[in-house]
């Protein structure tokens, strides 16, 4: 059973979305449950117990059963899990697609999506040549300075851009980097216009990219592919190449999406 002490000695994290997360776990484990038993067991004061039952209710995770008076998971979970499964289904699907992009263009693939305002790999298909990106599944990396992050971000409504980034101190990797909402704009408006974008050296100097947004049966963007290439490499031909074999492959994923 979840035990209280998990709270004590964890200094560093915030008390009351620990907390939360305890109530989760507990009511997966023993089903519905009244307030006196939850309180009880994860060891939690009765006023802020209240207030998080509360909270957790109004945002969907837990359910009140007024008759019984027991809280209950609730379908806000259900969601959070479909939306996890379908990034699960969406790499298992993307995966032999990329292997095959690589054996085509020689370069290093990449699969991934947005979480607040950075992009997150999915998955990676590293090129045969000894000299490549070094990248990793589940690294993050800040949106505004990749290209994979700037076509996600192209799928959100420019307020919503502006939420996630005005304001916020948008780190210079290199002279390349986009360090203002504006400059990421200009270039989220370049990438709806022609359906892809670029880093041209602007996370790391000596890699160049070029990414296309992947969208499901309704039209919106769920995650980016990209093909990122060293620049000594890098020719017109194989640009060319690139863009075409890339484009074909997201519209093949697209296609087998459910």
């Amino acid at each position: 059973m979840v035990k209280a002490a998990s709270l004590d000695g964890e200094v560093t994290s915030v008390k009351s979305a620990r907390r939360l997360m305890l109530v989760l776990e507990y009511l997966a484990e023993v089903g519905p449950a009244p307030f006196a038993q939850i309180v009880r067991d994860l060891d939690l004061p009765n006023s802020s117990g209240h207030q998080l039952l509360a909270t957790m209710v109004d945002g969907g995770f837990l359910e009140h059963d007024e008759q019984a008076r027991s809280y209950r998971l609730g379908p806000r979970l259900w969601a959070v899990a479909q939306a996890f499964r379908r990034t699960d289904d969406l790499t298992e699907l993307a995966q032999p697609l990329m292997r095959a992009l690589v054996d085509e263009v020689g370069e290093t693939t990449q699969l991934s999506v947005l979480e607040g305002r950075h992009n997150v790999y999915l998955a990676v298909v590293n090129s045969p040549h000894p000299m490549r990106l070094a990248s990793a599944v589940g690294r993050r990396l800040p949106a505004h300075a990749t290209g994979l992050g700037k076509v996600l971000l192209s799928g959100l409504p420019d307020e919503e851009i502006a939420h996630r980034l005005d304001g916020v101190d948008l780190e210079r990797f290199t002279e390349q980097t986009r360090t203002s909402l504006l400059e990421v704009m200009t270039d989220v408006d370049l990438i709806r216009a022609r359906g892809y974008g670029e880093d041209n050296e602007e996370f790391v100097i000596g890699c160049k990219c070029v990414a296309m947004p992947v969208r499901d049966p309704s039209g919106q963007v769920v995650a980016a592919m990209s093909v990122t290439v060293p620049t000594p490499r890098l020719t017109d031909a194989l640009l060319a190449d690139i863009h075409r074999a890339l484009s074909g492959t997201v519209v093949e994923l697209e296609r087998r999406l459910p």
